[in-house]
């Protein structure tokens, strides 16, 4: 009888001490500052832009949006709630229209170029 629970608590002991090895490792958080680049490109003028660009310039610049290829207005759409809940983007649900209808005419302006 010795004998097993001596087996077993060898083997439970050398199972066990490479993970109070790493119990002994303390770690801690530290705060980072991180300076992200000062983008100056804001969106066009036109109805909304002063809505788009308190909203979108807080996660990316402007040109990662007016870069992009005109898209429909329930494209746009799902990419603004895909921003608000995917990505958890602080946008008013009051603004989704305003934002949406502006890069539609965004599209719409470009393509009349």
């Amino acid at each position: 009888m010795w004998r097993k629970f001596s087996s077993g608590a060898l083997i439970t002991a050398s199972v066990l001490a490479p993970l109070a090895v790493h119990a002994e490792q303390k770690f801690s958080l530290q705060s980072v500052s991180v300076d992200l680049p000062f983008g100056d490109r804001i969106f066009p003028d036109g109805p909304g832009a002063d809505v788009v660009n308190s909203n979108c310039l807080a996660c990316h610049s402007a040109g990662m949006e007016l870069n992009q290829p005109a898209l429909s207005k329930e494209q746009w759409r799902a990419e603004v709630e895909k921003m608000r809940t995917a990505f958890k983007a602080p946008i008013d649900p009051k603004d989704v229209d305003t934002i949406v209808d502006y890069f539609v005419s965004l599209g719409e302006r470009s393509k009349s170029k």
